[in-house]
């Protein structure tokens, strides 16, 4: 891995140490695990993401006191040197490659060493070590080599997940489930300050505030990796992982703040809060050393191939969009939600978005998305009622980007998004402002993991929903996931959910599957026999062994 000059002066002053960002160990310096230590440094469990064919990064971070509220986790100022290894077997009787990466307090004592080297198409168990004290196992897997022949692949994608509204019972399912990869579209954690808790659990009042700083961004990130669940699957699956708004400040859009605190409404201000906020992202992330922050920006927008079957093309609607139409976020009369000066991705990100869909030979494009795209009328009657945050803001995009595939011969475009803590599943079409318009992909909206409360399975917005959007098929408002099943001649959906998540222990089911066929673009409903894993949370995840 080869530093830029720029990156070799942002953390020379800090020594060599620092240099490696928990990437790995350049020489044979030894750095002593402190014997605070032996209080367990691996309490936010460990972590996999961004798998190549030949590799994947590994992630843990030291943090025997996970919420000091200084937000260093209970550790010192020294560097400790971690050890891992990657074996064949949970037992690590066949070990295939080990090394040393350390931790520094640059980055909350976190690593993020790169693995290279490996079998494609295969799994493997991971594990850490600092001092005297071993990290629990994980379990990661390498993609099929680009190109070749693939029958299959399954992941699961979630977004939203509010930690005060409700436990992460739906991680235990997901754990159990045979899946490839997790997708995670945003809303790791949420900035805001609270006033209530958990019903059995009163909020801590440190966590009453709206977080602008880097050790209030650490902690809530630190509250959500307490919650047992959401480690498991972390520890079972690779993930691949982007951020929506909640990460950094509600509806917040490129250089500009959303409904935060009025003082980071000045430029400058809210540069350093964005930084503080990406910085604790990729500190407690599987992310690659290409999306270490440089100050207030960081490169979120990645593709990730599966053989010759399927490509996520992860994209980031947050960093580089304009200001809403409307400064209430909701578009109406007199909004300029058309004008052809109005991004959601940047020119940049836009074009290599479109580029990408000529390059690709995969069978199934997946766009990895944060905000709805398919037109969202709130208002059943006469009258418009479009969110201006999300794509119907920004018309002239999504126009370019729909009709972009459909110039370029995409065979299958699906996009799969989070956000709105409500399942629907809803054609695409190239231009909504043409009744004619044709149907050219497809786009699976996943509700939250928590965000919003229990929920139900129909709303009052549902209902309106429904009524307005004739190219909306589907809508459920109960809290859970999607798992997502392609082979060579369809795409299928499956809305798994939980009738509550204010109490622990609660069973899931599949609401409601969907499929995409081959060159046909749009939903097709279809049956859905319940699963082994509909169940209780609990179930042992599935063989480790290569298909």
């Amino acid at each position: 891995m080869e530093f830029s000059r720029r990156q070799l002066l942002r953390f020379g002053g800090a020594g060599s140490a620092a240099v490696l960002v928990g990437t790995a160990a350049v020489s044979s310096a030894r750095f002593a695990a402190p014997r605070r230590l032996g209080d367990d440094p691996f309490t936010l469990g460990v972590a996999s993401g961004d798998p190549t064919s030949d590799g994947v990064v590994l992630w843990t971070r030291l943090a025997p006191d996970p919420l000091a509220p200084d937000g260093r986790g209970g550790m010192m100022w020294d560097p400790v040197s971690v050890d891992y290894e990657v074996a064949h077997d949970e037992r690590f009787r066949q070990v295939v490659a080990r090394g040393s990466a350390v931790a520094t307090r640059e980055l909350g004592h976190s690593v993020h060493p790169e693995i290279s080297g490996l079998e494609p198409d295969r799994w493997y168990f991971y594990r850490f070590r600092a001092g005297s004290a071993i990290s629990p196992t994980g379990r990661t897997r390498t993609t099929p080599e680009p190109g070749r022949p693939t029958a299959r692949m399954r992941f699961a994608f979630a977004s939203c997940q509010s930690f005060p509204s409700g436990y992460f019972t739906a991680y235990d399912h997901m754990s159990a489930e045979d899946l490839d990869l997790v997708v995670h579209l945003g809303d790791y954690i949420y900035e805001r300050g609270w006033q209530w808790g958990r019903l059995e659990s009163p909020l801590d009042p440190a966590y009453r505030d709206e977080v602008t700083d880097l050790a209030g961004y650490r902690l809530r990130y630190a509250q959500a990796k307490s919650e047992s669940p959401l480690r498991a699957a972390h520890a079972a699956f690779p993930w691949l992982i982007t951020m929506d708004d909640h990460e950094v400040d509600n509806n917040w859009a490129g250089d500009h703040p959303g409904a935060g605190i009025d003082i980071y409404r000045v430029p400058a201000l809210f540069r350093r809060r964005r930084a503080a906020a990406f910085q604790a992202m990729y500190e407690h992330q599987p992310l690659r050393l290409t999306q270490l922050p440089s100050g207030s920006h960081i490169t979120l927008h990645r593709r990730y191939a599966y053989g010759d079957l399927g490509e996520i093309t992860m994209i980031d609607t947050r960093q580089y969009r304009n200001e809403p139409a409307c400064e209430d976020g909701i578009l109406g009369g007199g909004c300029d939600r058309d004008s052809a000066d109005r991004t959601i991705l940047g020119a940049r990100q836009r074009n290599w978005l479109l580029d990408g869909f000529s390059s690709s030979p995969a069978r199934w494009q997946i766009i990895g998305n944060q905000v709805a795209m398919a037109r969202s009328d709130y208002d059943p009657g006469p009258g418009v009622d479009l969110s201006g945050d999300a794509w119907d803001g920004y018309v002239a995009d999504r126009d370019l980007v729909l009709g972009g595939a459909a110039d370029r011969g995409v065979r299958n475009l699906v996009v799969i998004t989070g956000d709105r803590h409500h399942n629907y599943a809803a054609d695409l079409r190239r231009d909504y402002s043409r009744p004619d318009s044709p149907v050219v992909a497809t786009e699976f909206t996943g509700t939250s993991i928590t965000s919003g409360g229990d929920g139900s399975d129909m709303t009052d917005t549902g209902r309106a929903l429904l009524a307005a959007n004739p190219d909306l098929k589907f809508f459920n408002g109960q809290r859970g996931y999607v798992r997502v099943e392609l082979d060579q001649q369809l795409l299928r959906s499956d809305f798994r959910v939980v009738p509550y998540i204010r109490q622990r222990g609660a069973p899931i089911r599949t609401r409601a599957s969907y499929v995409v066929q081959d060159r046909i673009p749009g939903v097709i409903e279809a049956s859905h026999p319940e699963t082994p894993s509909d169940a209780r949370p609990g179930s042992p995840p599935p063989g480790s062994g290569p298909r």
